[in-house]
């Protein structure tokens, strides 16, 4: 692995100057390629707007017009929350600051396995300049399973945080796992005796602050005694895959765009693990710290299993229910270094499955809570989540009816269709993001559809999991024996049903195949 300059972790969050990021270069590019579109515009058949396929319209321009409406409605909120909601946060936060109100201890909870060294070092030196600048005492809580993880940053944290007051509390987990590593840090954390407006950082062992991290999120639990949690903006440096940090740049740029739109409601739909601010209030609590440790869901069809991954969704979960307030802070962010061994696609899909599968498990129970127990809008969103994953898959199914209906010329204007509309996106994303990455359009439509195509394998297989990276753990995976059998069968037919059912939908809207009549039916029963 090549050595990292710190330098090069904390770019992405310092804002290009916008003559840099809509370079004129820029402007050409987006301009040719419009005009390309322009052009195939004008050489393919137009088959998506044609009079005579007003089926196919209708359905296009129904699921559209409800999609696009909603990525307006977030982009509307997120204006909103960045530009009149979160300044004034901002604001009094940094005036607190300034007037030397300090937290009295900073508490960071962090997991480690098996980091390169040169990413375990960039992460000791952006926390040991967070508390130098703070100028208050400091506990690192770390989680690890092994002694070559405890040297490298005890040795490190010694060498470059002499100067400072921090104490480094090591915990060796006895079970292998995340969950388990946080739930044993926390629970010390509670013996150790913390009050109930005690800060925590939950953050994981590569991820690198970047500047003012503590500065501008430890005033805003002091100013707002309802603040609970809080979550951090996040920036990815990837060591694998050109195609993979264009991925995961787009990703994040859609991350900051919907947390500021929730946000706006005062809660938001994950504290991510890579960098979250809680109050200890609850977090020390039994039923918290159980939630971590063995998180378990009731399934009609896998029966009782544990969650192997999603200790963000799990903390989330757990404050959710109790209705307190949790926020996002767009300017204080880090950034997280992926080093990609192996196929990138396959870390791609990967990562999908824990993701959907995260959201999935935690999101229904979310859904139970109520609109009660949440904003509205918050509940909603819940609620869209799992509505959008089979609404992306209609899209190309529709391109597949239509070129079976109409012939190539309307997948060719299918694609066209495709083109203009997932830059009109994009461009709202480069909005987000530090650069101008026309890698955006295709990877944006590619996630979309991916990621709701896992969304739906994943809803029948709720308990298989696997996290490759930290230590290849793997659970819910049927070994053997006629109830293993039984339930593999029915997640592969439920799967297809599922798939069958959407495609068969759009087959009899586009009226490629139609429904019998009740008259037909009824003669051929009793003929």
């Amino acid at each position: 692995m090549r050595p990292l300059n710190p330098i090069e972790l904390e770019d992405p969050a310092v804002p290009l100057p916008r003559s840099v990021k809509w370079s004129p270069a820029v402007q050409a590019k987006i301009a040719a390629y419009f005009a390309i579109c322009l052009i195939l515009l004008t050489l393919v058949p137009n088959q998506i707007w044609d009079p005579e396929n007003n089926e196919v319209v209708y359905i296009i321009g129904i699921l559209g017009i409800w999609r696009y409406l909603w990525w307006a409605n977030h982009f509307a909120r997120a204006k909103i929350f960045e530009k009149l909601t979160y300044p004034k946060m901002r604001d009094r936060a940094a005036a607190l600051w300034d007037s030397g109100w300090r937290p009295r201890h900073i508490h960071i909870q962090m997991t480690t396995f098996r980091e390169h060294r040169e990413i375990s070092e960039a992460v000791i030196r952006a926390i040991v300049n967070e508390v130098r600048e703070a100028g208050v005492p400091a506990t690192i809580w770390l989680g690890s399973s092994e002694l070559s993880d405890e040297l490298k940053i005890g040795n490190h944290l010694k060498l470059v945080g002499d100067d400072c007051d921090i104490t480094l509390r090591i915990i060796r987990q006895n079970q292998p796992g995340k969950r388990v590593a946080i739930a044993l840090i926390l629970r010390a954390m509670s013996r150790a005796g913390l009050g109930k407006d005690d800060m925590v950082i939950f953050m994981d062992g590569d991820f690198v602050f970047h500047p003012g991290m503590v500065r501008k999120c430890s005033p805003l639990f002091a100013l707002d005694p309802d603040l609970h949690a809080l979550t951090t903006d996040e920036h990815v440096l990837v060591q694998g895959p050109w195609w993979m940090q264009s991925w995961l740049n787009m990703r994040f740029a859609q991350r900051r765009m919907a947390m500021q739109s929730h946000a706006l409601s005062n809660r938001v739909l994950t504290l991510t693990g890579r960098c979250s601010f809680f109050r200890a209030t609850h977090i020390v609590e039994e039923e918290f710290i159980r939630l971590q440790e063995a998180d378990f869901l009731q399934h009609w069809l896998w029966g009782t299993f544990r969650f192997l991954s999603g200790d963000d969704k799990s903390t989330w979960y757990t404050l959710l229910r109790h209705g307190v307030k949790m926020t996002y802070v767009p300017d204080a962010s880090g950034t997280t270094i992926e080093v990609v061994d192996g196929s990138g696609y396959m870390r791609m899909v990967e990562n999908l499955r824990r993701w959907s599968g995260n959201m999935l498990r935690n999101g229904w129970r979310a859904i139970m809570l109520g609109p009660r127990r949440m904003p509205f809008f918050i509940w909603w969103c819940c609620i869209d989540q799992r509505i959008a994953m089979w609404t992306m898959l209609f899209s190309p199914m529709v391109a597949v009816a239509g070129m079976m209906k109409f012939g190539g010329s309307y997948f060719l204007a299918y694609a066209v269709y495709i083109a203009i509309s997932r830059m009109m996106l994009s461009l709202v994303m480069f909005t987000y993001a530090r650069r101008v990455d026309l890698n955006f359009v295709w990877t944006l439509y590619a996630n979309q559809i991916l990621n709701a195509g896992v969304k739906v394998y994943m809803q029948w297989r709720l308990a298989k999991q696997k996290w490759a990276n930290r230590g290849n753990q793997k659970t819910g995976f049927a070994g053997g024996g006629a109830l293993a059998i039984f339930r593999e069968a029915m997640a592969a037919y439920l799967t297809a049903v599922s798939f069958a059912f959407v495609f068969l939908s759009v087959l009899i809207y586009t009226k490629i195949i139609s429904i019998p009549s009740f008259s037909f039916v009824a003669a051929m029963l009793f003929r």
